[in-house]
């Protein structure tokens, strides 16, 4: 039988993001919350972390341990407040991506808490990658995520909506026929990357990374500075920004899928529901509206060749 506590700092480690962090959260020492790792490796006969300088990163076996360990210590708790005769407490584990309306979805998500008093979000923002692999692990029970349209990625979605991508720079000190092309990206496993390069690549166009960011702050930062050009959803667009659309291949629709996990309770089916009508009413604005912050869509030899 597993140590619940020695889960825990387990958990507390990949939650944190680091020994010294988790030792806060449980109110420990770094040293102690290290001990204790090694106590579970050693119990488990595996690593579970690599350590890379001040950085860590889960092992497979500490990844595949991870699901494990969050159901364990959730049934603890569970079995814990029944037998204990305490009001239950549901908590319910969102997954959202970083560049999808964060202000209005976290509010839609937010109002959604305070007329629940007995649920408990957890809410990640994360890349739609990572969100998919933890809806397949049973980490997350509720997730948006972007994927290629009717991948099985993130498991059968409840509702899909397909995403307009978009070329996108600055508006000053647009890009020539810049050989490579300069691209703007969320890291490695982003579909919107995946698309960018493979288009520029059946096209026949080099390219290099220019900036990498996992958030859409500093994507956007980038692109108004003019260091490069990125594939994006409209709804990335600022008023710094322009669509360089007939400069660059085309690129077919992705999707922004809504998945539920299996066996999911009728709490994130609620959830989901809010999630899915917020969504509706989103994709359709930006489906019939202009694009955002008044950028013009530029098309035509000519404009490259200005730049």
């Amino acid at each position: 039988m597993l140590d619940l506590d020695l889960l825990h700092s387990f958990v507390s480690v990949v939650d944190a993001g680091g020994f010294t962090r988790a030792g806060e959260r449980v109110h420990r020492s770094q040293s102690t919350v290290s001990q204790q790792i090694r106590k579970l490796e050693e119990a488990l006969e595996c690593t579970l972390f690599v350590r890379e300088g001040r950085q860590i990163r889960l092992t497979e076996d500490g990844e595949r341990l991870l699901g494990y360990a969050r159901r364990m210590l959730a049934l603890s708790t569970e079995a814990s407040e029944a037998i204990g005769g305490r009001e239950r407490v549901e908590v319910i584990r969102l997954g959202i991506p970083d560049d999808f309306a964060p202000e209005t979805l976290t509010a839609i998500v937010s109002g959604y808490a305070r007329s629940h008093p007995g649920v408990r979000l957890s809410v990640r923002c994360d890349l739609s990658t990572a969100l998919a692999r933890s809806l397949e692990r049973g980490d997350l029970d509720v997730a948006l995520l972007k994927r290629e349209p009717g991948a099985a990625v993130g498991g059968q979605a409840l509702a899909s909506w397909p995403e307009r991508l978009h070329w996108i720079g600055a508006k000053t000190g647009r890009p020539g026929p810049a050989d490579p092309v300069p691209l703007v990206a969320f890291p490695q496993g982003c579909v919107y990357r995946n698309r960018a390069i493979h288009a520029l690549e059946r096209a026949g166009r080099r390219w290099r990374i220019a900036y990498e960011s996992p958030n859409l702050i500093g994507l956007q930062a980038a692109l108004a500075g003019g260091l490069g050009v990125a594939l994006l959803e409209r709804r990335c667009l600022l008023p710094a920004h322009e669509v360089l659309d007939g400069l660059l291949p085309p690129v077919p629709p992705t999707e922004l899928a809504l998945c539920l996990a299996p066996g999911g309770r009728e709490p994130a089916r609620q959830l989901a529901a809010c999630i899915g009508e917020f969504c509706d009413t989103e994709m359709k604005t930006r489906a019939d509206g202009p694009l955002a912050g008044g950028a013009a869509e530029h098309v035509g030899k000519e404009a490259l060749e200005a730049g």
